[in-house]
């Protein structure tokens, strides 16, 4: 690729990763709802912020021509160096003010074609699960493969649900539909942590509607490069947009579960 090397792309990804954690790890499970975005259940918390300070941080010393796109949307601008940074500095708000083991940072670089590096990093776990546009999908530098499940019935299948109650109203709906056809359901509560668990082959696949690019930019080059098939599915039904995640043999059969 032309420009930077994919490799120091993804070494700035997870040095500001980890700048993220180092700021929320001492505050897990003490810290407290400041706000919501959009709606009264989507919480934000100064937490959220504080790590996307300590991650733009990095990024402006490494990489201060490049665009960012963050979730809490402070100062997000275009750039100069036609690459941008999306970033979610905390994947899994309410886990986090809950005190539940299962939330992230997650951050990826991108052109104007392609996601070119990006890490999905587990602070609990001290996991990071990482890849390239051309190389292979790892965690702490082991090579990731996807499942290779090829029956639905023995899918375990990862989802999430939106803030607003019309929207969880359809994707029940769904829901009712999957879960008799495959193994059974989880509802981790973090859309990078379900891409990347899935990328590791500890769930066969997943699939959400109304995720935002900050949820899943990471999380499915992580995927695509550990073998996985991916399908954007459409906004239908009054339901938004969405992304399927999985073996490429249960591509079809999922997506017609879930479209």
């Amino acid at each position: 690729m032309d420009g930077p090397a994919a490799a120091d792309l993804l070494a700035v990804a997870r040095e500001a990763a980890h700048a993220g954690a180092e700021v929320l790890l001492p505050r897990f499970g003490r810290e407290r709802a400041t706000g919501a975005k959009s709606s009264p259940t989507d919480a934000v918390s100064a937490a959220d912020l504080a790590s996307e300070h300590a991650i733009r941080a990095v990024l402006a010393a490494r990489r201060p021509d490049d665009g960012i796109l963050g979730e809490e949307g402070t100062g997000d601008v275009p750039g100069t160096s036609g690459l941008r940074w999306v970033v979610d500095p905390l994947d899994g708000t309410v886990n986090y003010l809950y005190g539940v083991p299962q939330w992230c940072v997650s951050i990826a670089v991108e052109s104007a074609e392609r996601t070119l590096a990006a890490v999905v990093y587990d602070p609990l776990r001290d996991e990071a699960f990482c890849a390239v546009a051309d190389g292979e999908a790892t965690v702490d530098g082991e090579p990731l493969t996807g499942s290779g499940c090829d029956d639905v019935g023995r899918a375990l299948v990862a989802t999430g649900f939106g803030y607003e109650s019309d929207v969880r109203r359809r994707q029940a709906a769904v829901v009712a539909r999957v879960l008799p056809a495959v193994r059974d359901i989880r509802r981790a509560g973090s859309a990078a942590l379900d891409l990347a668990w899935v990328a590791a082959g500890r769930l066969d696949a997943y699939y959400e509607r109304g995720v935002k690019p900050w949820d899943v930019a990471a999380g499915l080059l992580v995927c695509e490069r550990a073998g996985l098939g991916v399908r954007r599915l459409a906004a239908a039904d009054g339901a938004p947009a969405g992304v399927l995640v999985g073996p490429p043999a249960l591509l079809e059969a999922l997506a017609a579960l879930v479209a």
